[in-house]
């Protein structure tokens, strides 16, 4: 059963305790990323995320590494283009240890001018890396060719010129605005009561915070639908679009999920049956849902033969026609549902899975996951909703594409 408390600051606590585990998930969601960033900003959500880990008054980068070691634990971090997590897995004997060091370098970190200058080197190294892998580089350019180069449209990473500025003032001034306790929340679950957890946030979260309440957050509603490429030299060619899609505030996610499964979400799916297995145009091809506080997308990919690019987005155009027309048939609608249902009913087994749903729907929505109602809610959506949910979202005209490969030529749009 889920737990949720809100402490005066504005910190909110949400949990689960899991019967039969010895182990427990504990992670703290900041609302930015790089969404929120300005262009000055940009990837600094993400430099952070990075350089906390380098020491506090009491923790060299080591020290923070061993102290986890030594009690068996994991930690790490991630940021997204609205969220910033950093999280912990310990066993239930050590979750107070756990969360006393994540605690530590979350609003302890000195940020050190030599460590800053070595993690600048680990991140450019990491966006040489992201320059030097197709696929990814083809989505970042898919959110700027829909976007444009503001809020979702900013790459995570951001641009090296900047990574090689920020400094400590940089990082104090971007924290203060948003690593707010109104801004927070504590997601913790495994084998913790509320107490324990309530209890947690009391000792080491809730009374460390120095600002009060979050500056105003960016939300960008620009769309510019373009069509921009990347001549690289490379054996194939990658090509991406994307479609108006849902936030994670629309009532119809559930049935736009059953769609996209069927769509392009697995080997059944009518993008791999068609795109790779008839016609034998692709080795990856795959589509996904992308959803946001204010915005979400349909994005599609492919990975092709470069003779073959504008013949392989020609027929993945033709299936969304086709799709949009048609809509699901009984069987696909159920084979759908069944997968929807299935990963969110597995998913509850891993408490770092449960920890990141959890946390992210208070940290956007302020609600709490009932996990038996939201299976009767999938349940629930029929082919009616699905074929509607389709109907909003498989427009072509809402379209943005774009390209990486050896061409120097930007995809053929078919009218």
């Amino acid at each position: 059963m889920a737990f949720y408390k809100k402490f005066k600051n504005g910190l909110r606590l949400v949990g689960a305790k899991i019967d039969g585990l010895k182990s427990v998930s504990l992670g703290v969601l900041v609302k930015t990323g790089s969404a929120n960033e300005s262009e000055e900003e940009n990837g600094i959500s993400h430099f952070i995320e990075h350089t906390v880990f380098k020491g506090t008054p009491t923790r060299s980068a080591f020290d923070i590494s061993d102290g986890i070691d030594r009690i068996g634990a994991q930690i790490n971090a991630f940021t997204s283009k609205e969220i910033t997590c950093y999280y912990v897995k310990s066993t239930d004997e050590h979750l107070m240890d756990s969360a006393e060091i994540l605690s530590d370098l979350f609003f302890n970190s000195v940020f050190d001018k030599e460590e800053l200058d070595k993690e600048r080197g680990v991140i450019i190294e990491e966006i040489n890396m992201s320059e030097d892998t197709p696929e990814d580089l083809c989505l970042d350019l898919l959110a700027e060719s829909y976007y444009g180069c503001v809020g979702l449209g900013r790459t995570i990473l951001g641009p090296v010129k900047n990574i090689k500025r920020f400094n400590i003032e940089d990082i104090k001034k971007y924290m203060a605005k948003y690593y707010t306790p109104d801004n927070v929340v504590i997601s913790v679950v495994g084998n913790v009561t509320e107490e324990q957890a309530v209890n947690l946030c009391e000792k080491y979260f809730t009374d460390n915070f120095k600002n009060g309440v979050s500056a105003p957050q960016f939300h960008t509603e620009t769309r510019k639908r373009g069509n921009i490429f990347k001549t690289k030299k490379i054996e194939q060619a990658h090509i991406a679009m994307c479609m108006d899609g849902f936030p994670i505030t629309a009532e119809n996610l559930d049935a736009a999920y059953i769609a996209n499964t069927v769509f392009g979400g697995g080997m059944s799916s009518r993008l791999f049956q068609k795109v790779r297995e008839e016609l034998g145009l692709c080795y990856s091809v795959y589509s996904y849902l992308s959803q946001y506080k204010e915005s979400g997308v349909l994005e599609i990919y492919a990975g092709v033969n470069t003779e073959s690019r504008d013949k392989a987005m020609d027929a993945i155009i033709k299936e969304i026609e086709k799709f949009k027309a048609q809509g699901v048939t009984e069987s696909e609608f159920i084979r759908g549902k069944e997968q929807i249902k299935s990963a969110f009913i597995m998913g509850q087994e891993s408490t770092a899975s449960q920890m990141l749903l959890l946390g992210k729907n208070v940290l956007f929505l302020d609600k709490v996951i009932d996990y038996d109602k939201r299976v009767k809610e999938i349940s629930a959506v029929t082919i009616e909703d699905v074929n509607n949910a389709i109907g909003k979202t498989f427009d072509i005209n809402t379209a943005a594409f774009a390209t990486v490969g050896p061409s120097r030529k930007a995809l053929k749009i078919p009218e």
